[in-house]
């Protein structure tokens, strides 16, 4: 599986999702991710492995406590192929826009 396929195979859980909007706003523990769901913490531990496996985050062994982070990297390889889609699109749109531009000049 690619990489890309794996970051969207684990975006498609919105615990995941949430987990990374979590990270989003800083560094945190499998602890302080805990707190918000109710689930155990061997539960939050697996959607981790899989963030983390789909390369859409990084954790770092600090004592006892491996805290988690976005993983830059990830996260600008799906932007990069949004973007794509955002361009096919946009050129699909102006396309028709001088299609239907050219509808208005016949009548």
């Amino acid at each position: 599986m690619s990489k890309l396929d794996a970051a969207f195979s684990a975006l498609a859980d919105p615990t995941r999702r949430a987990i990374l909007a979590r990270l989003a706003l800083g560094e945190a523990t499998v602890m302080e991710l805990v707190e918000p769901f109710e689930m155990t913490q061997p539960a939050i531990s697996r959607h981790l492995k899989v963030l983390e496996g789909a390369g859409l985050i990084i954790r770092r062994v600090e004592g006892t406590k491996r805290p988690c982070r976005l993983a830059p990297a990830a996260v600008n390889e799906i932007d990069q192929w949004l973007a794509m889609l955002r361009h096919a699109l946009s050129a699909n749109y102006n396309r028709l826009d001088d299609v239907l531009a050219g509808m208005k000049t016949e009548e």
